[in-house]
């Protein structure tokens, strides 16, 4: 761990001098290559502004390309795979030896480290001249972005060391982990802070204006830890307030008062980036640039669909997911490719062929799969694309969810918690529920967050005798391609599997991670 962490403290400097600005869409325009270091970089307010500019996007390439779907729906029951890389994601076979969860460490922590470096640099490198605000904006950005990466981080490992500055500890043989608690807590002030500091913004209609941390994403994303948490009183006043603020709406509208039902599907269209539903979302480019695009289209394409040498299809959904969705749920093709059906957006007219058959389930993804027109391939002479579309991280679809889930949980109103279920069943084109209880909740998160690898979350945060009895009882069989008959498959988790392993190089580099969390030293 001592080098991993000394290396992700470099690596920012890197990241700094050469692509910190990097990015097409308007905020994140790369401004002249000079050559510079980092004492002097934040002379300007420009300067100051774009400094947060990578955190949308570069540090979290590898986990958003390779690893956040393999826990998010594989692990959940969600999807299913033969490939025998991510298999033991499925069949709960995952140990500290797993390449994957050795990258999910690697990545989640390189983007702690990278948002450490400009909240302990910005402060005492800063022109004196540009004003607070601005600086305490960028720092609320990066504290923002580091609370989401711990986030991450506590949900897949439970305790690990809290790191507030990557050079304190680069010398250091051991470095202790933390109670979860106190990880939860360092989430919230780092959240209070961007909330406190960041932007109001109003969400208009030039969606590039809405791509960075404001202080209402901040109290969203507050909303939902205290879900975690389960202070559910907290949880739904938060959520409320973001509600009633009208900072975010959902789009396309959610089909109330004889209005057709909203456009789902065209929230993943890359045109749509940033739109007023958008609360948080990882910001990609056209750029040709490794670790610029988003990597998704490639891995979950069909092969030859891009134009290019991905198409891995390297998922496919599973029978359970399939028996979930109600006839006639508009989210359906916005986010699964069901033979015969026919796209007229994507490569001029694409008609799904008869023997798609991801990972044997007779069916492909959809859901950020764009088409070739915006594929394009990587200069690294690999001849894989990547596409401009954002990643959803938070959007106001699951907000109107927690809130819901957070009335019925005691946190408020069961009628506005109601109201806020059933926005989101009008837009998916489906008859409300007068009286939702919990599990029809958890029901509608998964169908509206499927294949946005968060469900694995939403199966673990249950008591753990209800995600044990959901996870080993969750079909992630194959169907036969030509007779479409059923072979189910099933897995037994136990309580152990709730939690992922430490990576066995993390426990060698830093045996303390084996040893009892140390509350941490909040002063």
């Amino acid at each position: 761990m001592k080098n991993l962490f000394k290396i992700k403290y470099i690596l920012f400097t890197v990241l700094l001098l050469s692509g910190a600005t990097s990015c097409e869409k308007d905020f994140l325009n790369r401004p002249p290559e000079d050559s510079f270091n980092v004492a002097d970089f934040f002379q300007t307010e420009d300067q100051v502004i774009a400094s947060t500019n990578a955190l949308y996007s570069v540090p979290w390439y590898d986990f958003n390309e390779n690893t956040i779907w393999v826990i998010g729906e594989l692990s959940s029951g969600n999807g299913r795979t033969w490939d025998p890389r991510n298999a033991d994601f499925t069949n709960f076979a995952v140990n500290g030896n797993n390449a994957q969860i050795s990258r999910t460490w690697e990545q989640l922590f390189a983007v702690v480290a990278q948002a450490n470096s400009i909240i302990n640099t910005l402060p005492q490198a800063v022109n004196p001249e540009i004003s607070s605000a601005v600086v305490n904006n960028a720092l609320g950005e990066a504290r923002f972005i580091r609370a989401v990466a711990y986030f991450y981080i506590v949900r897949i490992w439970g305790s690990v060391p809290i790191i507030e500055n990557n050079a304190d500890i680069v010398l250091e043989p051991k470095v202790a982990r933390n109670p979860v608690s106190d990880i939860y807590r360092f989430i919230r002030e780092d959240l209070e802070f961007a909330l406190a500091n960041c932007y109001p913004r109003i969400r208009g209609a030039n969606y590039d204006d809405n791509a960075r941390v404001s202080s209402g994403t901040a109290k969203a994303m507050l909303s939902k830890v205290y879900l975690y948490e389960r202070n559910y009183q907290m949880a739904y006043q938060l959520a409320d307030e973001v509600i009633n603020s009208g900072e975010f709406k959902l789009f396309g509208g959610d089909g109330a008062d004889g209005d057709p039902s909203g456009s789902y599907f065209d929230l993943f269209i890359p045109e749509n980036d940033n739109n007023p539903e958008s609360i948080f979302a990882l910001q990609w480019t056209s750029s040709s640039r490794y670790s610029e695009g988003n990597g998704l289209q490639s891995l979950l394409a069909p092969s030859g669909f891009t134009g290019g040498s991905d198409g891995y299809s390297a998922i496919g959904i599973s029978p359970d997911l399939l028996a979930a969705y109600e006839d006639g749920d508009a989210r359906f093709y916005a986010t699964f490719m069901e033979r015969g059906a026919f796209y007229p957006n994507l490569n001029g007219g694409y008609t799904v062929p008869d023997n798609i058959d991801f990972q044997g389930t007779r069916h492909g993804i959809k859901k950020y799969v764009v088409g070739a027109e915006y594929a394009i391939a990587r200069d690294d002479g690999s001849g894989i694309t990547t596409t401009p579309n954002n990643t959803y991280i938070l959007r106001y679809g699951e907000l109107l969810l927690i809130h819901a889930e957070a009335a019925l949980n005691g946190g408020g109103p069961i009628s506005n918690g109601v109201e806020s279920f059933n926005k989101i069943r009008r837009r998916a084109g489906l008859n409300e529920i007068a009286n939702p209880t919990l599990d029809d909740v958890f029901h509608e998160r998964r169908i509206e967050l499927a294949f946005e690898f968060e469900f694995w979350y939403d199966v673990v945060r249950q008591d753990p005798v209800d995600a044990l009895e959901f996870l080993s009882n969750t079909d992630r069989g194959t169907f036969n391609s030509d007779t479409g008959e059923l072979q189910s498959e099933f897995f037994q988790a136990n309580v152990d599997d709730l939690l992922f392993p430490y990576p066995t190089v993390e426990t060698q580099n830093n045996p303390a991670l084996l040893e009892a969390p140390v509350p941490y030293d909040f002063n």
